[in-house]
């Protein structure tokens, strides 16, 4: 089979086709069209088979990773969205949980408050209730109420409609009936239920969840279907398949319907394809740090299983999100990311990047803010004329402008500028991976760092050095890893209810039957999407804690009929897994069942790797020796650094720093004190001379 991958950054589209059968691999790389992404996307897919010599119209699997539903949460740039609720509850999505995000701040953003994703305005209510424990009906749903509501908020040009009612997770039967009065009102309209999109308890985070689904909607479902129907127009009949955040894919259909799943999509899948290249040589634990040309994410996995945030943690711009995730840490540092003096007079790297468009100084599309590629550019660790394996030159004259004016604005020669602005960067990026790691009661000492993306390798040696990180991984196609990463997965989806047992007093019967329930929409779910129910593989999970605790840990729950000695030991892995987490336990308090989940993972082709062709020598891979600027204690120092060609590397041949390394899709910086070889696994791995712990 033939399939392709492609991961849409900031800056850059990147593209990666394999064929199954002879493992031979073509990548590719395009500028992002920002304004409509499915033009990029659909070109470069196309100039991507001309390169392999491949016509799209034999190309069997497209595997996506999109920002669409990202930066509409990011940038505030959704549908006008309205609300139907639950009458008395219009202000669940304002008054929140009354946590402040900085506890000890007067002035701070709340962003549920001040970018509110639906307007108090268009939050209508209806009478209805249910109340648990079993959703029996208290109030009934008042029809009418909700065909007033549908009209009204139709009159008032609202393109998106969140039906969020209390206790819907026990019983969707009123909100599905909404939903379909709205729809008779209003077929034009996205609408979601809460129930569909979170069915689990915490109603502002359920209703907050509902409400990003339909502000976000009608954007990704536009987006999808623009580009099936441009992939269909340039010949390409592959199935589409879409990253979502918990790690699989899923089908266009079903992410025009839950955009929200997708929030972390990219980054998710760079999780993946930092653990497949690292697996490649035998690398147990690793961080994967992928720094692209606005963000850099931060993933942790060990022994091939990466770790899903949890309640607490899954939030996206400022808004709560109760959607299974990678945990992932990410910030706002890239190659773009801009250097600037703030208005209290600190020089700061980021958030703000310059995008692709117009791009860093040195990219010649008319940037003129001094940028972190500029600054590599300036301190001589990129080669102007090897950008892009050639295909993109770089003006040295124009990045060497703008840091000498940024030199200017902090009364520092421009070379020590320059690497400040580096040092901010990645300092940054080592906080990060410290919130990751070190809180977390994790020691990167005992990590390698997996640096990919177009910036990750260019920072990976630095960024380790200020993390005592002894080893970085810089993978075949660094700046393709989420695309490749792309390939690594299957179709996989999520089924949740909340359960509310406690040790002691379980219904075991209930317990296998809500089971049995979940297992059915599943089924359900993926004979939509044509898979078989024999084809499917199901893990159990638990949301567990002591009673009184505010939050859970997900706990696996073995396969088949649940009894107590299965119990037991569900028992004894949650308190191991809360030692592990928070350093103590309780073994003799009761334990809560919360939530109950399935997960469903259904096989599609995949990448393999390649063999590795044994290199010529480090004298042909040479492409010349030219100065470079690192600092060297208290001082910068302009050293002799080689350039080589990664493709003509030898293996297992070390070769010191300074040192870059060539190849189309990034540069790696081997500074001095550091040593490199290309390995088995045809990554590159850097070493870094021993120290003492500490």
């Amino acid at each position: 089979m033939k399939l392709i991958g492609v991961d849409v950054g900031g800056t850059f589209t990147d593209l990666i086709i394999t064929d199954t059968k002879t493992l031979a691999t073509q990548i590719h790389k395009v500028p992002t069209t920002s304004d409509d992404p499915s033009v990029g996307v659909t070109d470069g897919i196309v100039a991507l088979c001309t390169l392999a010599d491949t016509p799209p119209a034999a190309i069997d699997h497209v595997f996506h990773g999109t920002t669409i539903a990202t930066n509409a949460v990011l940038e505030y740039d959704g549908a006008e969205t309205g609300m139907i609720t639950t009458e008395g509850y219009r202000d669940i999505l304002h008054i929140g949980r009354h946590q402040r995000p900085e506890n000890y701040s007067i002035m701070q953003d709340i962003p549920w408050q001040a970018r509110p994703l639906v307007p108090r305005r268009n939050r209508l209510t209806v009478k209805e209730r249910l109340v648990p424990p079993n959703g029996d009906v208290l109030v009934p749903l008042n029809e009418k109420d909700v065909r007033k509501a549908a009209r009204e908020l139709k009159k008032r040009g609202v393109q998106s409609i969140a039906i969020c009612f209390l206790f819907s997770y026990i019983d969707p039967t009123h909100e599905e009936r909404a939903r379909d009065i709205v729809l008779e009102e209003y077929p034009d309209a996205f609408v979601t239920t809460s129930a569909h999109v979170a069915p689990q308890f915490r109603e502002f985070e359920r209703f907050t969840t509902a409400a990003m689904n339909a502000f976000i909607g009608p954007k990704v479902r536009g987006y999808v279907q623009k580009l099936d129907r441009r992939l269909k127009s340039a010949n390409l009949s592959a199935d589409l398949h879409i990253m979502g955040s918990n790690g699989g894919v899923a089908t266009a259909q079903t992410v025009a319907d839950l955009p929200v799943i997708t929030l972390l999509s990219g980054p998710a899948a760079g999780v993946l394809g930092g653990a497949w290249s690292a697996a490649r040589s035998k690398k147990r634990k690793i961080i994967t740090f992928d720094v692209g040309g606005t963000s850099a994410d931060i993933g942790i996995v060990i022994d091939g299983h990466y770790s899903e945030a949890t309640a607490r943690d899954t939030w996206i711009g400022g808004y709560p999100v109760l959607v299974p995730m990678i945990d992932i840490g990410t910030i706002g540092a890239g190659g773009g990311s801009i250097a600037h003096i703030d208005s209290g007079g600190a020089f700061k790297v980021g958030p703000r990047s310059a995008g692709s468009q117009p791009g860093p100084a040195c990219y010649q599309r008319g940037g003129d803010l001094p940028t972190v590629t500029d600054a590599n550019l300036a301190l001589g660790r990129l080669d102007a004329d090897n950008f892009l394996g050639g295909e993109m030159g770089l003006d040295a004259k124009a990045a060497n402008k703008v840091i000498s004016t940024l030199a200017d604005q902090l009364g520092l020669p421009k070379n020590e500028a320059a690497e400040g602005v580096l040092t901010i960067m990645n300092s940054n990026m080592a906080n990060a991976i410290r919130a990751k790691t070190v809180q977390k009661g994790l020691d990167p000492r005992e990590f390698s760092l997996v640096a990919f993306g177009g910036a990750g390798p260019l920072h990976g040696a630095e960024v380790a050095d200020m993390l005592n990180i002894p080893e970085v991984v810089v993978p075949p196609y660094p700046g393709i890893t989420s695309a490749e990463g792309l390939l690594t997965t299957d179709i996989k989806y999520d089924q949740i209810k909340t359960e509310f047992q406690v040790k002691g007093a379980i219904n075991l019967a209930r317990l296998n039957r809500d089971f049995g329930q979940l297992a059915q929409g599943l089924v359900k779910q993926y004979k939509a999407d044509g898979i078989s129910a024999a084809k499917i593989k199901q893990l159990r999970f638990g949301d567990l804690r002591y009673v009184g605790q505010g939050y859970e840990l997900r706990v696996p729950i073995p396969a088949g009929k649940l009894t107590n000695a299965a119990m037991e030991k569900v028992w004894a892995e949650f308190h191991k897994l809360h030692d592990r987490e928070y350093g103590h336990f309780f073994e003799d308090s009761p334990i809560e069942i919360v939530n109950i989940r399935l997960t469903g993972v259904g096989a599609l082709p995949k990448v393999s790797a390649a063999k590795v062709k044994p290199g010529g020598s480090l004298k042909a891979a040479t492409v010349k020796t030219a100065p470079s600027v690192f600092r060297a204690g208290d001082k910068l120092k302009t050293v002799k650094t080689t350039f080589y060609r990664r493709d003509k590397l030898p293996l297992n041949k070390a070769f010191s720093g300074p040192a870059i390394v060539l190849q189309k899709d990034t540069t790696t910086v081997i500074p001095p004190g550091w040593t490199a070889k290309m390995d088995q696994g045809a990554n590159l791995i850097l070493t870094r001379a021993k120290r003492a712990r500490g």
